[in-house]
């Protein structure tokens, strides 16, 4: 009996050792924390509060009711959210099929035949007579989760489902911000076009009264020439900004997901404000909680750690559990009255000796899998910060260009009332005016160009900082630390 027990003993060791092993494997990834980026003094100069944070309806602030419209109904409307909210479904589909797996199954089935047998096959009383067959059975089966890979399969499962949750929340916060941008474009693009219509004016007077002169032998064909050029560049200009405005439309129709016709119906936007943001005194950390992909990677990370430690398990042994029974009864006698009958139970327990190196390959493409996710999450995590950062010295830059240009502006409609006043009293000429009336207009379209940049600005702002992200029950992850090494 020993000498038994010593040869079993012997032969399971041997087993063991060349057993499929995990061993070696591992992700490399670390999570870079938020506190070890540093902003400090590239924010030194901004002023911070805690309470910075965007609102959901960061839009009203930028004082045009039409565009708060126009975004409520993109938000409902747009065939991108469609499909974010049916892989959002799809991944929680996922979730639950792999919710399944760790739960036992029972199924039941009966069929009905008649077959008659040549009494040339097999001799009487079977053969030669047609005869019905009655068959039922139920099975049972369970492979039961001895080391939770299956469990820990769901709750990749689930991670995974939670960051296409985000994302669909991710998109509207996208949508919005490019709704919001598309119609300061469109503002712009009607700024420019009666810029571009003054122009035409101006140059259509100059030509005019240059022809006057040009007959009276005061000018040249030159100048008269150069006056056609002023000409035909102003209505080149009219036609680019018609052009522009049409296309903002168009990119808006395409947004609220609709046609073409609907961009035809929308209104000249109002002067918009520049969304008023100021800087959370929280960063860098606190963004990690308040941009939504920031949230969806790191529930990337935390799904592709759970696959991780699911894959693991494959390596261990497997113990499962089946049960079948049947009834069968054949002419006409009842299947339930039937004393043929069929039953088996059958434990199993089985072990991965030699698979050809499937379960390591299987491991090391989920270690990888783990160092894609924090590479990205890394890589979101730097990017944003960033974001904010450069979109806070492009606001401070453009404050400055557009109190420069105020100024420039202000003296460029001072000379040109000058030269108004000239020519009514006298001294000066009406083409000195146009000349001087050029300048202003060429003023006054660099400021437009100068606003309209602001306000983008302040909603890539918006965006960097969240977008009105707002963090519910269950949307973090509970962790997102590096699986243990093998």
């Amino acid at each position: 009996m020993r000498l038994h027990t010593l040869v079993a003993a012997t032969g399971l060791a041997l087993v063991l050792a060349g057993c499929a092993s995990s061993g070696g494997l591992h992700p490399d990834g670390t999570l870079t924390d938020p506190n070890s980026l540093h902003a400090e003094r590239s924010l030194s100069k901004v002023a911070v509060s805690p309470a910075a944070w965007p609102a959901a309806d960061w839009w009203t602030g930028l004082g045009d009711s039409q565009l708060n419209a126009l975004i409520e109904e993109a938000l409902k409307d747009n065939p991108d959210l469609a499909s974010a909210d049916a892989r959002a479904r799809q991944a929680q589909a996922q979730a639950g099929a792999a919710d399944a797996t760790r739960k036992p199954t029972l199924s039941a089935g009966a069929s009905l035949a008649g077959a008659r047998l040549p009494n040339s096959l097999i001799p009487s009383p079977i053969g030669g007579h047609f005869e019905w067959v009655k068959y039922g059975y139920a099975s049972f089966s369970w492979d039961l989760d001895v080391w939770g890979g299956k469990r820990t399969a769901w709750e990749a499962a689930v991670g995974s489902a939670h960051a296409q949750e985000i994302d669909a929340r991710a998109a509207r916060i996208e949508l919005s911000t490019n709704v919001a941008r598309a119609y300061s474009q469109l503002g712009y693009a009607f700024a420019q076009l009666d810029v571009a219509k003054a122009e035409l004016d101006r140059s259509k007077s100059s030509y005019d009264l240059t022809r006057q002169r040009v007959s009276a032998g005061v000018d040249n064909q030159i100048t008269l020439k150069q006056g056609e050029t002023e000409v035909a560049s102003a209505e080149r200009e009219v036609a680019v900004a018609e052009r522009d405005i049409d296309s903002a439309r168009i990119q808006l129709a395409v947004l609220l997901g609709k046609g073409p016709d609907r961009g035809l119906d929308i209104a000249r936007p109002a002067t918009l404000n520049p969304a008023a943001v100021a800087v959370p005194s929280s960063l860098p950390a606190e963004l990690v909680g308040r941009r939504a992909d920031l949230v969806a990677a790191r529930w990337r990370v935390e799904a592709t750690s759970k696959d991780i430690a699911s894959a693991k398990t494959q390596f261990l042994p497997n113990v499962s559990l089946s049960a079948l029974g049947a009834l069968v009864s054949g002419g006409s006698a009842g299947l339930f009255s039937s004393r043929d009958r069929f039953y088996q139970v059958a434990p199993a327990v089985s072990l991965p000796i030699f698979d050809g190196g499937r379960l390591r390959a299987n491991l090391a493409g989920k270690d990888a899998d783990y160092d894609l996710a924090v590479a990205q999450y890394n890589k979101t995590l730097v990017g944003a910060l960033n974001e904010v950062s450069d979109d806070l010295s492009g606001l401070a830059s453009m404050t400055t260009q557009i109190d420069a240009q105020q100024r420039a502006q202000d003296a460029a409609q001072q000379a040109y009332d000058l030269s108004q006043q000239r020519y009514k009293a006298g001294v000066g000429s009406y083409l000195e005016s146009l000349i001087v009336r050029q300048q202003l207009l060429q003023s006054e379209q660099r400021m437009a160009a100068l606003r309209s940049q602001q306000v983008d600005l302040s909603v890539q702002l918006i965006q960097a900082l969240g977008g009105g992200f707002r963090p519910e029950a269950g949307d973090q992850p509970v962790a997102a630390v590096a699986p243990v090494n093998n």
